[in-house]
Formats: structure tokens, C-alpha cells, sequence
């Protein structure tokens, strides 16, 4: 087991520090740091390279969270009829963390990367049941900030907020989600909307001062 969890983190961060935005607008013949905001993630690319490649973008870095969380628990000897141990949560989550600290901190940009937020919904997604519902809750609050106010910033921030929430929530109401061995979960939960906010304070800085960009939408100026 220590063997197996040291590679898979090894890898999560690998995997995570591939930066799919930078790759996509070199493809297009541009240096996506010195574009927009300069951030490689999925808003900068629509920016730069248009908003097709902006979703491919945040497709890409879902799954590089996505991947690696979702094979864990293939690659680790238990059984399946015992149900999960903190320390095995504990694991799983080291290595959607690894992940995470990739896309922020990649080796490959000299430990200058994105915010983290595709990665860490991807993350969500990898982490069945109990990270992926409160995901799927998160993305639905994130679609309707969006919608109703149009800055990806404060969405993401929402939804951020959201996750630890809809966590405590679900271990209250589900008996299955036993807090004795889910706690390194809801641990996690709250760190990540502390992590989104300090990555987004440039941002937070913006939407206070009314500078902050907004996404376009048909027939609406941004």
C-alpha cells in the first residue's frame, strides 16, 4: 500500500501540472501568460483562442483531476466488502490534492500555474459518492452565478462555498456517510473554498472595485 500510494501521488501531480492552456494557445501561436488575466486556465483560453477551445481547455483540466482520483481505488488491494477507513479517505484525498497542487504549482511552468478550480471539480467528480454530489451541487450554484451575474470569479468562489455545505449536510442526513470514517472528507471540504478564495483575491480585489471582467453573452455586451 505505501508503494502504491507514493506512485499514485507521484503521478496525480505529474498529471495535474500538465498545462493544457499554455499547450493549446502555443498551438495557436500565442503565449497565453502575456494574454488577458495571463492565467492558463479555462477563461483565458476563450479569451485568447476562442470560446471552443476554452471548453476544451476545461474539459482537459477536469480530467487531469478526474483521472487520476477515479483509478486509485482500482490500483489499491481492499476489500470490498469493508467499507472505507478514514486512513483510506485520508489517501484518496492526498492524491486528489496532489492533483490540485499540480495545476496551481506546475513543474513544468516553474511552479506557476492556475487557480485550480477545473482540476478540483474533476477531483470532485473522481471521489464516488461522496465528492461528486456535492460537485454536481456546486456546479449547478456555479452555472447559476453565472448566468445571473456573469463573472466566472465569483461563481467559482460560490460554488466553492457551496462544497463543504452540501458535505455536512449529506453526512447529517445519509447514515451510510458515517462521520467517524468520512471526517478527512468534510476536513478537505473546508479547505477547498480557502484555497479558491486566496487564489482568487486579485479577483475578489477586482469585483469589489466594479473592474472585474465579465464573460460575454449573445446580444449583451460584457
Amino acid at each position: 500500500m505505501p508503494a502504491v500510494f507514493i506512485v499514485a501521488v507521484v503521478v496525480a501531480y505529474l498529471v495535474g501540472a500538465v498545462p493544457f492552456g499554455v499547450l493549446i494557445a502555443k498551438m495557436h501561436g500565442k503565449d497565453l501568460r502575456s494574454i488577458g488575466s495571463g492565467n492558463i486556465g479555462a477563461t483565458n483560453v476563450a479569451r485568447a483562442c476562442g470560446r471552443k477551445w476554452g471548453y476544451i481547455c476545461f474539459g482537459l483540466d477536469v480530467v487531469k483531476g478526474l483521472a487520476p482520483v477515479a483509478t486509485f481505488p482500482l490500483v489499491t488491494p481492499r476489500s470490498e466488502a469493508a467499507p472505507a477507513s478514514a486512513g483510506f479517505f485520508a489517501m484518496w484525498l492526498a492524491v486528489g490534492i496532489a492533483a490540485i497542487i499540480g495545476h496551481i504549482f506546475p513543474l513544468y511552468l516553474r511552479f506557476k500555474g492556475g487557480k485550480g478550480v477545473s482540476t478540483s471539480f474533476g477531483v470532485a467528480l473522481g471521489l464516488w459518492p461522496y465528492f461528486t454530489v456535492c460537485g454536481l451541487v456546486a456546479l449547478l450554484v456555479w452555472i447559476a452565478c453565472v448566468l445571473k451575474w456573469r463573472y466566472i470569479s465569483f461563481a467559482s468562489i460560490c460554488a466553492a462555498l457551496t462544497f463543504p455545505v452540501t458535505l455536512a449536510l449529506a453526512t447529517t442526513i445519509v447514515p451510510a456517510w458515517d462521520f467517524g470514517r468520512t471526517w478527512p472528507l468534510l476536513v478537505v471540504a473546508v479547505a477547498i473554498p480557502v484555497l479558491v478564495i486566496v487564489r482568487h483575491r486579485e479577483n475578489i480585489t477586482r469585483l469589489r472595485a466594479g473592474t472585474e471582467s465579465k464573460i460575454r453573452t449573445k446580444g449583451r455586451d460584457a
